[in-house]
């Protein structure tokens, strides 16, 4: 009696166990009764019906991180390529995830996958690795419009790898090497430009600044000839002056007569010393008739 008794508290406590039920935060349960849906049970402590109550279902209503494998795409150039990505979504209704689809990860993952093969066959090879938002969002809004009937809400889609073959890859470095040298080339030519024109620019400034300094060196020996000319000029006027005044005064006739005489007879002595013939005058009588004509000379000019 005491075993039945035991085995009986055992029975009950192991029943009353299996009815108690604690749900984690971010958690739902499925309750069946008697195979049918009766209710979701949210985080907290709850008590089922023995027997004829169970939990089908258990969801998780965090957001999930699904890993989506990498696929074969061919693009619109007929390129093939390798793209693999993540996939994020969480569960909105546990009775929806739980009824309306048999596996909605497994759907998601190969929905994504078909909508990326579509998407991607839409570009080329150059263009699909600059739309990857757009394609990210064109998954993302397919997935989530079908998952609607089960309780899914898709929040984004990212692709991780776009891998074109070794061949296409090697390519593509080759064109990349050629546009950067090309860009070197013509970095290198436009500082060789700039430089000839630097120096053009500095030889044009040199010349200019050579002809002002000559053009300016000439105006000031112009200037300074002419200052000479007029310096001259006016000493040449003055030394005339004071010979006017001179012979104006007493004695000043006399003194031109006795001055031209003498710058005369100089003068015919020097013209007999450059040949070797004695030049003499026919008539000696004619060196005053010099003198005279010079003093009538200063004689009209005196008056």
């Amino acid at each position: 009696m005491q075993i039945f008794l035991s085995v009986l508290l055992i029975a009950i406590i192991v029943i009353l166990a299996k009815c108690v039920r604690v749900v984690p935060q971010r958690q739902a349960y499925i309750v069946e009764r008697l195979g049918k849906y009766y209710g979701t049970l949210e985080a907290g402590f709850h008590i089922l019906m023995p027997v004829i109550d169970r939990v089908a279902y258990r969801h998780t209503l965090k957001e999930q991180a699904i890993d989506v494998p990498p696929q074969q795409c061919i693009t619109r150039d007929n390129i093939t390529v390798e793209v693999d990505g993540i996939l994020y979504l969480q569960v909105m209704d546990p009775a929806k995830a739980s009824y309306g689809i048999s596996n909605y990860l497994f759907a998601s993952v190969q929905l994504a996958q078909t909508t990326m093969r579509s998407e991607m066959g839409k570009l080329d090879l150059d263009r699909s690795f600059e739309e990857r938002e757009q394609i990210n969002a064109e998954i993302v809004a397919a997935v989530d419009k079908a998952s609607d009937p089960w309780g899914v809400k898709v929040t984004r889609y990212e692709i991780k790898n776009i891998t074109p073959p070794q061949t296409i890859r090697d390519a593509m470095e080759k064109q990349m090497r050629a546009e950067r040298e090309k860009r070197a080339m013509i970095a290198e030519s436009e500082g060789e430009r700039q430089a000839k024109i630097n120096r053009a620019e500095g030889e044009r400034q040199q010349a200019v600044a050579l002809s002002e300094g000559e053009r300016a060196r000439r105006i000031n020996e112009a200037e300074g000839k002419a200052k000479e000319i007029l310096l001259v000029a006016e000493a040449q006027a003055t030394g005339i002056r004071k010979v006017a005044e001179a012979i104006s005064g007493d004695g000043g006739l006399e003194s031109v007569n006795m001055q031209l005489a003498q710058q005369y007879l100089a003068q015919f002595g020097n013209l007999a010393k450059t040949n070797n013939t004695m030049i003499i005058p026919s008539n000696l009588a004619d060196v005053a008739g010099v003198i005279k004509a010079c003093t009538s000379v200063v004689g009209k000019v005196k008056g």
